[in-house]
């Protein structure tokens, strides 16, 4: 698959996974509808590498990077869903657009990936700027549990970088669906252990659309989607993959406004753009060091 194909595929998988996590969350507890979301996902998963006849390596390496992405998933995730109940979609898309900054930061640090000049710290310093755009609108900060959830997103964000720079540093080369399958072998169980500390209890009716966001979530968001991710990992730099993060926010935002009638404040919006201007400028290198790598 050509790189740029994949990278397409998850901007647009990205750009929608907030209603749908939303959606899938309204006849059910985030729990549950986490829990199957993975368990839907993982069973794809393992018929794919059947299908495919694809092996699951084994080896250390391999086992590290399967850790390091099940955890990731469940961490991030884990927060993303139980912020969905308290946050509009394109909101949350819009917080967990900063995780460029931190992959940057984490990077830095792990890889040695510094590239800390002048116009990349600006570029923070705006990302900053529109967090505390949308923070400081009093219609947002005034709901019930925004605060909290906006915290939890800010958590998986955390969770998320250092799952990617992890995985980079791991550097495995195993098939990328053997990766997602592997990830998804750890993570799966731990949201069904979450389910249960949660209550364990079934929905008494899910709705075709709750229906369709699980399924949607457990086959595109999921496996498709982590296998695309995982792919673009081994063949880009954590900047330029994190560069996704950029892209998604205000298109998640189009999307909540068009299919759930989200009415977002427009200090949302500008502290989006403020956001996104932030990310590209932080992700922006002079010619003579692009053409150096």
């Amino acid at each position: 698959m050509p790189v740029s194909l994949a990278y397409l595929g998850v901007v647009l998988i990205w750009a929608t996974t907030p209603l749908a996590i939303q959606w899938g969350t309204l006849d059910s507890s985030f729990s549950f509808a986490a829990m199957l979301r993975m368990v839907l996902a993982l069973v794809c998963a393992l018929l794919v590498l059947a299908l495919w006849r694809i092996p699951l390596a084994l080896n250390a390496r391999a086992v590290r990077s399967y850790l390091c992405a099940g955890l990731g998933i469940f961490l991030a995730m884990s927060c993303v869903y139980w912020a969905s109940t308290r946050i509009e979609s394109g909101l949350m898309s819009v917080i967990f657009g900063l995780s460029p900054l931190m992959t940057s930061a984490l990077a830095a640090w792990w890889l040695g990936e510094s590239n800390f000049h002048p116009v990349r710290l600006v570029g923070m310093l705006l990302g900053v700027a529109g967090l505390a755009v949308v923070f400081l609108d009093q219609g947002l900060t005034l709901q019930a549990g925004f605060a909290a959830g906006v915290v939890a997103l800010l958590i998986g964000v955390v969770c998320n970088s250092a799952s990617l720079v992890g995985l980079k540093v791991i550097a495995d080369d195993s098939h990328p669906m053997a990766t997602t399958t592997g990830a998804l072998l750890v993570a799966a169980p731990l949201f069904v252990l979450l389910w249960c500390i949660d209550g364990g209890t079934w929905p008494a009716q899910l709705s075709l659309r709750g229906t369709l966001s699980i399924a949607y979530l457990g086959v595109l968001g999921s496996v498709v989607g982590f296998a695309m991710y995982y792919y673009i990992i081994r063949h880009m730099s954590s900047a330029s993959v994190a560069l996704i993060l950029v892209i998604t926010p205000l298109l998640a935002l189009v999307v909540g406004k068009v299919f759930n009638a989200e009415q977002l404040p427009p200090g949302v919006w500008f502290g989006a753009l403020l956001i996104g201007l932030g990310l590209l400028l932080h992700q922006w290198q002079p010619r003579a060091r692009r053409v150096a790598g």
